[in-house]
């Protein structure tokens, strides 16, 4: 406990230091931060005067994100980067600490707060200057609430998804029968009292909806890993700024969005049929089931930006404080990954966007990395979930002697939390 503590304060003191830093050439030259300077403080702006940037090419995100952009207002005195920067401390401070009281229970373990404390730092300060570790927290809060309460945690997987979408994916793996029930529809009710407070509060809450048809194929992305390839091969497009970043444009762009799109789609199917597969749940399954969906959505992606690494490293932490978890391969995978994403940017950007052979393969291996987690992951689940039931505890842990959750008892939410979620107070 001591030593994630004392460890915690120096990797994040060392990516202050980094940020403080950011000019250098390894580092970006500035243009890391960049984004919060002169994005998110415009944003900031128009969004004091009770609207959402209409009609603005960047503004890709659900409502939600809205007041985690104003939430640097609530601290005077500071210039809109450094509260924001702050804040980001603050819900990282959060996440480390639900990970730390999660992983101190009887048949937990504290290598999840131990892999969040020690991997986050591998993005530099990168994540400092996203709002992605305040989307992250609501899902590690989630996922961590379900043993407690089965409302709070669809509430708060509901207001992340407000937030940045992706923290609904939380809710697939919940258990069968009443604890699907009532977090389901604490998330609905959530977000439609959330949604209306906003609507009311501002205009034009839905308009990034317009912006996301036109988003092309990021050069991160799996696809556009296949098109830096073609483009060593002689293929004839380019690399433009566009959607706030930078997409691979010319013949057969579209094809290849179209393919990540029916990957996304078999994704969905896939994580559909494991769900009516399903004969068992384990106090990890939620927690394996969120980072699989994450990671198959992700992979498939048309855009996979850098910062999309701290989820999967949240919920990759969210599955370690179970002993139960069959993740763990996937997280060792996901910790590489997230190394060679600081190589891809900052440090060796230039490569990728030029497409060199350095660029190129640099790419392969990272996103190779993750398309091999998304795969293990997703296998891992099925056969962790499906086929003859394994034994349970009484209370909640794997036990040799007991039977494990079926279908014969759909509501698996008693097999799990034996005296049942409480309900928030």
């Amino acid at each position: 406990m001591r030593s994630l503590t004392v460890g915690w304060l120096a990797t994040r003191a060392l990516m202050l230091w980094l940020l403080a830093h950011n000019h250098l050439g390894p580092l970006g030259e500035g243009g890391v931060a960049r984004e919060v300077h002169q994005l998110y403080a415009r944003w900031y702006g128009v969004l004091t005067t009770g609207t959402y940037p209409s009609g603005d090419r960047l503004w890709q995100y659900p409502p939600g994100a809205g007041p985690v952009l104003l939430s640097p207002g609530l601290l005077p005195g500071l210039t809109y980067f450094q509260a924001f920067v702050a804040l980001t401390l603050v819900a990282d401070l959060v996440v480390t600490v639900a990970l730390l009281s999660a992983g101190r229970r009887p048949g937990r373990s504290l290598r999840g707060a131990a892999l969040w404390t020690a991997a986050l730092p591998l993005l530099m300060f990168l994540p400092l200057v996203r709002y992605d570790v305040q989307a992250t927290a609501f899902a590690v809060v989630a996922l961590l609430a379900l043993s407690r309460s089965t409302r709070a945690c669809g509430a708060l997987a509901a207001a992340g998804a407000l937030v940045k979408v992706w923290p609904a994916l939380t809710l697939i793996g919940m258990p069968r029968g009443r604890t699907t029930r009532e977090a389901w529809t604490a998330a609905v009710v959530t977000a439609c009292v959330l949604l209306g407070a906003l609507t009311a509060l501002f205009r034009d809450p839905f308009d990034f909806l317009r912006q996301q048809g036109g988003r092309g194929v990021q050069i991160e992305s799996l696809g556009g890993t296949a098109l830096g390839l073609a483009r060593r091969a002689g293929w004839p497009g380019t690399v433009r700024h566009r959607y706030g970043s930078l997409e691979f444009v010319g013949p057969y762009v579209s094809s290849v969005a179209a393919a990540l799109l029916g990957l996304t789609v078999l994704a969905l199917g896939a994580l559909l049929l494991w769900r009516t597969r399903a004969r068992r749940w384990s106090p990890a399954t939620p927690y394996d089931a969120a980072l699989t969906a994450v990671l198959l959505f992700t992979v498939t992606s048309r855009v996979l930006s850098p910062q999309y690494l701290v989820w999967l490293l949240g919920l990759a932490a969210v599955c370690l404080t179970s002993r139960h978890t069959a993740q763990r391969p996937v997280a060792v995978l996901l910790v590489a990954a997230t190394a060679l994403t600081t190589v891809v940017y900052p440090v060796l950007y230039d490569d990728v966007v030029a497409s060199t052979w350095r660029g190129c393969l640099l790419m392969v291996a990272r996103n190779g990395l993750l398309a091999i987690a998304a795969g293990l992951s997703f296998a891992r689940l099925w056969r962790g979930t499906t086929g003859n039931p394994h034994p349970v505890g009484t209370n909640g842990t794997e036990d040799p002697t007991e039977s494990h959750t079926s279908e014969r008892n759909p509501d698996s939410t008693r097999a799990i939390f034996p005296t049942g979620p409480r309900s928030p107070s």
